[in-house]
């Protein structure tokens, strides 16, 4: 529904309520960008942030080799940008519910940049955190905004189409990220400033991107109320959103695996330093993730979360099979399997979940999905890189690859249940037809 002073009204289509992007308003009228073509560009400079997540990770070895510091700054610098994101989730996760999605993208892409200079001069490893903090922010604040923003940018009879796009996007630029940092290590002679300023250029794109697409959110009040940090999830949401939260532990715990851990197992279990193989590893998962997401867009959501966590069970078994035998293959193997259950159970819960907040509560419901995420990728890999230090990596890894699969079990339990509930409670419908 839609008041006589909304500036985007909003329509029902697909389960999902959104503002229709050309408003009626001259300021909105004035963009540049076609609805599709602003979907489009939103996407893709989503995808950049991704990229710029997983692009410093196979550099992160060479920086220890070069700087010499210890093994727990690393864990630090793969850390801090997991603190500081969530930090701004619960400070600005809701802001652009207020201002309106593309002042906050502005400012986020404008952010990512300026990290993205931090990486390239920096010369020691205060530096290089200094800058993932900045990343951090930047992420957080534009993370939720522009799921929400894909969700309400997208073709009209494709709404799902926004919910697996704002889902598999992080997860699919996380690998290219990843994996064009390991070419250009392998093959550049200045990689470090070859994919910082390349990201740097992407973000300046997106900015203008954002900038000439059209506005979907009616500027309200409590812009300065939003900033006070809370986890706010609408009611509607509420239920599914706890039934979620072992399943995002499971996927993102999985995330910080490989992006925080595998490339020292390559290093201290395999005694591989090959920038295409960090690339590689780093990658395989959030690239098969992608696929899984996208593929599996007309699937039952319910049920592909169910098969989704079979496939992270058997995944990380395959992993830890691969790690404690020294098999490289075995280990690519269970990032493979394991990385389709992450794209596809991620993706298939947003597309539960999406529909049931209104659209000025959107990005706010995604805040909180992406601050459970986050504290699932971040923590463990914290908690494991000081367990590295006192127990080894090889128990560390082997532990870490148990705990996945324990939050995984569950997940998959807490959705067989709920799967049982929709099903009887649509018996009595199918029986009366």
């Amino acid at each position: 529904m839609s008041t006589a002073g909304d500036a985007c009204p909003t329509v029902a289509t697909g389960g999902i309520a959104v503002a229709r992007p050309q408003a009626r308003t001259g300021r909105l009228r004035s963009a540049r960008l076609r609805p599709a073509a602003a979907f489009t560009g939103t996407a893709l400079a989503f995808v950049a942030v991704a990229l710029a997540v997983g692009a410093p990770s196979p550099l992160f070895v060479l920086y220890q080799q070069e700087w010499g510091f210890p093994s727990w700054l690393l864990t630090v610098a793969f850390a801090i940008y997991a603190v500081t994101l969530l930090i701004t989730l619960l400070v600005a996760g809701s802001l652009s519910d207020h201002v309106g999605r593309r002042p906050v993208l502005i400012g986020a892409l404008a952010l990512q940049a300026a990290a993205m200079l931090m990486f390239l001069f920096s010369r020691d490893i205060g530096a290089i955190i200094a800058a993932r903090s900045v990343q951090g922010v930047a992420t957080g604040a534009a993370m939720s905004t522009f799921t929400a923003a894909l969700v309400e940018l997208a073709p009209e009879r494709q709404k799902r189409l926004g919910a697996t796009i704002g889902s598999t996007a992080p997860v699919g630029g996380i690998a290219l990220g990843a994996f064009f940092t390991g070419l250009a290590v392998q093959f550049s002679a200045q990689p470090t400033t070859l994919v910082f300023v390349t990201l740097a250029l992407l973000f300046a794109a997106g900015i203008v991107v954002v900038a000439a697409s059209p506005e979907t959110v009616a500027p309200r009040p409590g812009a300065l109320r939003s900033l006070t940090p809370r986890l706010f999830i609408p009611p509607a949401a509420r239920s599914e959103f706890v039934a979620a939260l072992p399943l995002f532990v499971a996927t993102w715990m999985l995330a910080g695996l490989f992006i925080g851990l595998s490339p020292s197992i390559l290093h201290g279990v395999f005694h591989l330093d090959s920038g295409i193989l960090n690339g590689a590893i780093v990658a395989v998962p959030p690239a098969v993730g992608a696929v899984a997401g996208l593929l599996l867009t007309r699937a039952p959501a319910r049920t592909t979360t169910v098969w989704s966590m079979a496939a992270i069970m058997v995944g990380v078994a395959l992993a830890a099979v691969g790690i404690a035998g020294g098999i490289l293959a075995v280990l690519f193997a269970g990032a493979v399997v394991a990385g389709a259950g992450f794209g596809a159970g991620f993706s298939a819960m947003l597309r539960i979940i999406a529909p049931l907040a209104p659209n000025d509560q959107r990005a706010e419901l995604f805040a909180g999905v992406f601050l459970v995420s986050y504290l699932a990728y971040g923590i463990p890999a914290l908690a494991a890189g000081e367990l590295i230090g006192a127990v080894g990596l090889l128990p560390t890894a082997l532990g870490y690859t148990a705990a996945i699969a324990v939050a995984a079990a569950v997940a998959m339990v807490v959705q067989i249940v709920r799967l049982a509930r929709s099903t009887r409670l649509a018996e009595p419908i199918t029986s009366g037809r």
